[in-house]
């Protein structure tokens, strides 16, 4: 017989402990149930949060959230498949709270659920991308050399250079963001692997 992961009967039922070592079974069968809950619904909070890129310009020809879509659009048009998509779809989701390293922001909220080359690729892309304009800035547009020889150089130079650096026209007709949702249910529906992956419950004996 299977461990019953249900909620409790009281809707908002917490833990009893003080401290994490008083802990107990119950204790944590209720945080486990809440957890469950709270982490399905991980995909409709980052799509709210991509939201918050409508109407960023920051001087760019584009939004920052057309940027997104374009990139997006134009990967799936190429026909890549929809954990690509969605990386292409969320590469600059961290703009808003990582202006600094938009890139490890973006990188550590899809780490969970797509294979390593896309998370490598958003990790990495801002070396990549920055081939196209670094050297406007002062800065070295050959900061990417400093991962050549990884396996996945190429597969993210690609990417930068198809869909990424492409992906300011504002002439270009892109999908809307309620296009991609469903891809982003999918991809983030279960972790590939997660620390905090928690297993399945068994089905219980009839």
């Amino acid at each position: 017989m299977g461990v019953d992961h249900k909620l409790p009967e009281a809707e908002h039922a917490r833990a009893k402990f003080r401290e994490m070592k008083e802990g107990t079974a119950e204790d944590w069968a209720i945080i486990g149930g809440h957890f469950r809950e709270f982490a399905g619904s991980v995909a409709d909070r980052v799509l709210e949060h991509l939201r918050l890129l409508d109407g960023d310009f920051g001087g760019f020809p584009v939004d920052r959230l057309e940027h997104s879509l374009q990139t997006a659009t134009r990967a799936y048009r190429d026909g890549r498949d929809e954990q690509y998509v969605v990386m292409a779809l969320l590469h600059d989701i961290g703009d808003t709270l990582g202006s600094y390293n938009h890139p490890d922001v973006a990188a550590a909220i899809i780490k969970p659920f797509v294979r390593e080359e896309l998370h490598w690729t958003c990790q990495h892309h801002g070396h990549f991308q920055g081939y196209y304009y670094f050297h406007y800035l002062g800065m070295d547009r050959d900061s990417r050399e400093k991962f050549r020889g990884n396996e996945h150089f190429d597969f993210c130079a690609e990417f930068c250079e198809k869909y990424d650096q492409a992906a300011f026209d504002p002439d270009y007709q892109s999908e809307s963001l309620a296009f991609f949702e469903p891809m982003v249910h999918r991809v983030m529906a279960r972790p590939l692997a997660s620390l905090y992956k928690l297993e399945e419950p068994e089905e219980t004996a009839a």
